[in-house]
């Protein structure tokens, strides 16, 4: 019988499509990452469904929806937001069907301990978190984690006991070490390991200075949707930077995306000296994009492409995957479904994505031109939280929700706060305006062809959803 393919599952924090070499769209370096793409599968249209850290991991794990997997914002202090124990996870299928399972890097699916204790004996604070062995960790065997940290230079996780585990080391290169190791001592039988690298997420700085090197004098060539009065957030935190601080930002950035590319090279050694490469599923992606002053915005949790996209590698040597590049829509919910028929492994009936895998294995990359990905926001940050509380209101019937075609964005946007009950409707043509710097006038026949149509796919899906959001759109 012939042996499962392993899984290698890498994906970065706050890494945009736009930020890989062979995009050609940023002017960044990232040759092992693009040796991949051009001997794998592209996938040029992935979508991060809900772009922000916690949301993206429940979809992952569980090829549900944010209002259906329960975790719709960040896992926070003061909010009770948790992956549920009964949920059906891509891991525990994985285990179930003959994997040795790893999880390593940032997990962030777990309720702060602080919201139980205020000196919890791990010694996690703020959002942060140690999960014990058991149901939490949903059949991932080996461990090596933490909640959510930014401290990237100074790290710290958990393996099987609350006493934490303190690092002098970039966190990439640390996790890589332990991914190494760990490909090393169970390359014999199938494996399926996660491997969660926090960078390039923010604070951008904290990234070694042998690959701020490589762009300290390099020219940056900004996007043509940058705007560089006041840049923000789309969520409205108080901080704003000027031209000199997003360059910088920007350069620093790219120099993390640049470190990852290193390391995924290393990963591919490790893989090759094991004589496992070539029958190893290899994915590259990322939980989400970061705007980094396109449309004058910084991070995500925004509809916008620098957000919502996402690279998304696929690399089986001698599996049934067609190399080549694919413009399928494809959102976080597809992931699993994908990878599991990939694996040939059952599907369970909880699934809310649709698998591509047929489409990725044939002569028709593009797949349907129907193929749709529903993207959504809520309400997170405390601030807002409390104010709904206030007025008791659920936030979960805020914030924006929209629909991905192959050629066409198109949101409908209400707010953040309990005042807002305006709904706005931004239509965007990403063939002739890839940017997204000119949305479709509402007396265009375009719009009046267009919307209609995708805000009836998109009210049968918030139906499905159960998300009271619909209200918006009567």
């Amino acid at each position: 019988m012939k042996k499962q393919p392993n899984l290698l599952f890498i994906f970065a924090d706050q890494w945009r499509r736009q930020s890989t070499g062979f995009s050609n769209q940023d002017s960044i370096f990232t040759p092992n990452i693009d040796r991949l793409a051009q001997s794998g599968t592209a996938l040029t249209q992935a979508i991060s469904s809900c772009p922000l850290c916690s949301p993206y991991r429940g979809s992952l794990f569980t090829g549900k929806y944010p209002l259906s997997n329960g975790v719709y914002t960040n896992c926070k202090t003061g909010l009770d937001i948790t992956l549920k124990d009964e949920e059906i996870c891509l891991s525990d299928l994985l285990k179930t069907y003959g994997y040795q399972t790893g999880y390593i890097g940032k997990w962030h699916l777990d309720v702060p301990e602080q919201n139980h204790t205020p000196h919890p004996l791990s010694g996690a604070h703020d959002w942060d978190a140690y999960t014990p062995p058991g149901p939490k960790r949903h059949n991932f065997d080996f461990w090596y984690s933490y909640g959510a940290d930014d401290h990237h230079l100074t790290p710290h996780y958990w393996a099987d006991s609350p006493e934490q585990i303190k690092v002098n080391e970039w966190s990439i290169t640390h996790e890589t070490s332990v991914a190494i190791d760990y490909i090393n001592t169970h390359h014999h039988s199938p494996f399926a390991l996660f491997l969660s690298y926090n960078p390039p997420h923010s604070p951008y700085d904290l990234v070694p200075e042998k690959y701020l090197n490589l762009y300290k004098d390099k020219p940056l060539s900004p996007r043509k949707n940058v705007i560089y009065d006041t840049i923000g957030y789309h969520t409205h935190e108080p901080q704003t930077y000027n031209q000199a601080e997003l360059e910088i930002m920007t350069k620093q950035y790219f120099a993390a995306i640049t470190g990852l590319d290193e390391h995924i090279g290393l990963l591919v050694d490790c893989l090759k000296a094991n004589n496992v490469y070539e029958d190893t599923l290899i994915i590259i992606t990322a939980d989400h994009g970061d705007m980094m002053g396109s449309h004058g915005l910084m991070a995500k949790h925004v509809w916008y492409e620098e957000s919502i996209g996402i690279p998304f590698i696929l690399h089986w040597k001698n599996g049934t995957l067609t190399a080549g590049t694919s413009d399928i829509v494809l959102d976080t919910t597809d992931i699993m479904p994908t990878l599991l028929d990939l694996l040939s492994i059952p599907k369970p009936n909880t699934l809310q994505g649709q698998s591509v895998a047929t489409y990725l294995t044939s002569n028709d990359l593009h797949g349907p031109s129907d193929k749709v990905g529903y993207i959504c926001a809520f309400p997170g940050r405390t601030v807002f939280q409390e104010q709904f509380d206030a007025a008791h209101l659920d936030p979960k019937d805020w914030g924006w929700r929209g629909i991905r075609t192959r050629d066409y964005s198109f949101v409908i946007h209400v707010g953040y706060l309990p005042e807002c009950t305006t709904p706005t409707r931004y239509l965007y043509n990403l063939k002739a305006d890839p940017y997204q710097l000119n949305p479709i006038a509402e007396n265009t026949a375009e719009y009046q062809t267009i919307v209609p149509l995708l805000e009836a796919q998109l009210k049968t899906w918030l139906i499905s959803q159960n998300d009271y959001f619909i209200k918006w759109l009567d």
